[in-house]
């Protein structure tokens, strides 16, 4: 495995013995976290609603479980059901992470972020990037969206929020339950159980990575293709069976990459990066330039301007069972009535 990863720290998720210096740093996390949402809850800090509804996707594990996976699921169905969402992001990794922009399928990672970027990429649905969600939602429902997603944003109490999606690794789960840096969490587990849905990704191409428990629902990540970056017809991933391939990954689990292209047979030579790592053509001097490269999607629009015909990006796609959709479809029509009435913005939920 590549020695240029970020690997998170081992007692996050292994069984081993937490430091103590981490601990104490833990206690301080938890504290400063309670209180500042105390002061939302307690309405001391002030939360803003756009004044359409507002579904929050995140987590409160560091690192990712499939959240921009199902922000594109969300948006091409609640779209084909008639709604005109937009997607509200901080947008990570950004070169200035203070600037408000709008972004499309043009815009580069480096100023709009990878995720934005390939959720442009994927559904053409209008997005805003800014730190400030609250702000970037207000903008999305001015420019005639009718419906917000928040990408990432559970943590983000200043923007009222209508319905709370939770994502959840089904591999790694909580880890040590403990909050950072002693552990992976930005929140206790008793926040999550708060949210209106739990989706757990179990795992990707067939490879299982979990199993769902009571109310949580599951959420599979399937491939069937590798796209060729410099364009042309797709590959189907079972033509790589049996081959050696330079596996790259800068996600929040690498492994979950990895794992689903050894699912279709593929010898992965894997090389895993910190998340949303910024690429350089420096990186790909693995040595045997003649094996293909495959790389994730969120991977691959930060590498157009080097990639040559072995790079391959590959597309996942959420499926989710359509129990979920019909929850979270009457949800949120109780939810948006009172919009639809002209009753105008309220203060959403805080759990």
């Amino acid at each position: 495995m590549s020695k240029r990863s970020s690997q998170t720290p081992a007692f996050w998720y292994d069984d081993v013995r937490v430091p103590l210096g981490a601990r104490l740093l833990s206690a301080v996390y938890g504290s400063l976290s309670g209180l500042r949402r105390s002061l939302y809850l307690k309405g001391w800090l002030k939360r803003q609603h756009p004044g359409v509804p507002v579904i929050v996707v995140g987590n409160i594990t560091a690192g990712g479980a499939g959240k921009t996976p199902l922000t594109i699921s969300l948006v091409e169905r609640l779209r084909a059901e008639g709604w005109s969402p937009g997607v509200a992001s901080r947008g990570y990794g950004r070169d200035d992470s203070s600037a408000a922009m709008w972004v499309d399928f043009r815009s580069p990672a480096d100023a709009a972020g990878d995720e934005p970027v390939l959720i442009a990429q994927r559904t053409g649905v209008r997005i805003r990037v800014d730190r400030d969600r609250a702000a970037a939602a207000k903008a999305l429902a001015e420019a005639g969206c009718d419906l917000v997603i928040c990408d990432d944003g559970l943590q983000h109490y200043k923007l009222a929020r209508d319905i709370e999606i939770e994502v959840v690794d089904g591999r790694r789960r909580y880890g040590n339950g403990q909050l950072l840096p002693a552990g992976p969490l930005r929140e206790l587990p008793e926040r999550g159980a708060r949210c209106d849905f739990r989706v757990v990704n179990v795992g990707a191409g067939g490879v299982g990575n979990g199993d769902t428990g009571f109310g949580e629902w599951p959420m599979r990540l399937l491939a069937d293709q590798a796209q060729p970056m410099l364009g042309g017809r797709p590959r189907r991933l079972t033509s790589f069976s049996g081959q050696r391939v330079h596996a790259v990954a800068g996600i929040g689990d690498p492994e979950r990459f990895f794992s689903m292209l050894r699912g279709f047979g593929i010898a992965v030579v894997p090389h895993a990066f910190a998340d949303h790592h910024r690429y350089s053509a420096e990186d790909f001097e693995f040595g045997s330039r003649e094996l293909p490269v495959l790389m994730t999607e969120k991977d691959a629009v930060k590498c157009t301007a080097f990639a040559d015909d072995r790079h391959f990006s590959v597309p996942v796609r959420a499926e989710l069972p359509e129990a979920f959709w019909v929850s979270l479809l009457d949800r949120l029509s109780g939810k948006a009535r009172p919009y639809r009435n002209g009753a105008g913005a309220n203060e959403g939920k805080l759990p």
